[in-house]
């Protein structure tokens, strides 16, 4: 899935990724292509995860996890790197979610139940000021249930904020028209559209 949204993103953008799935996306970018990373830590020209001797216990991501720094790389104060979030300076945010409705409302930050942590971070101060916002997540709970849903139940992130979902299934592009899926693994597009409550269509050259 890293691999696919890597692919995805169009070269020279300033990009975010944020706490898990996402952060695997910049072992797969192409440095050729100019993309920058941004972490609302404070650093732009973040490289891949650290390993071996490049961990700098001093150089980590917002998820705490060593990484290493590309050529041209700075740092700067939390409050600057919120200030580029708000301000509109970042082409794509790249987030994990509970749940995505299909215009785009993001749900990523607490469930609603009694013993959940909220877990709130930069995800709002993105949401709002990306953009483009992509979602990586799996497109079923454990329960089987579908995070991809025609209204969110979990409290809100954002609202219609989300373009496009990164699924272990599918893409889905997120669009004034409706929901597209351009993509699909292991799976036809008609079974996926009967496991889901979301109306579904493919692109308008293959329909």
């Amino acid at each position: 899935m890293a691999r696919i949204v890597a692919r995805d993103i169009p070269d020279g953008s300033y990009v975010n990724l944020g706490i898990g799935q996402p952060t695997k996306v910049a072992d797969y970018l192409d440095l050729a292509g100019g993309v920058v990373l941004h972490t609302e830590n404070g650093m732009l020209g973040m490289g891949p995860i650290a390993t071996g001797d490049d961990v700098d216990p001093d150089l980590t991501n917002a998820g705490k996890q060593p990484v290493t720094e590309l050529p041209g790389a700075a740092y700067f104060h939390h409050a600057d790197s919120f200030a580029m979030m708000r301000g509109g300076h970042l082409d794509i945010c790249i987030m994990g979610a509970f749940q995505v409705s299909a215009r785009g409302d993001l749900a990523n930050w607490h469930t609603g139940a009694p013993d959940a942590i909220p877990a709130v971070g930069g995800a709002m101060d993105l949401a709002t000021g990306a953009r483009d916002v992509f979602v990586m997540m799996s497109l079923f709970a454990k329960d089987g249930t579908a995070k991809l849903v025609p209204e969110c139940t979990y409290p809100l992130t954002g609202l219609a904020c989300v373009s496009r979902v990164y699924t272990e299934l599918a893409i889905f592009h997120l669009t004034a028209d409706g929901v597209v899926v351009p993509e699909t693994f292991g799976i036809e597009f008609d079974e996926l559209a009967e496991r889901l409550d979301v109306e579904i269509r493919r692109p308008p050259n293959r329909e």
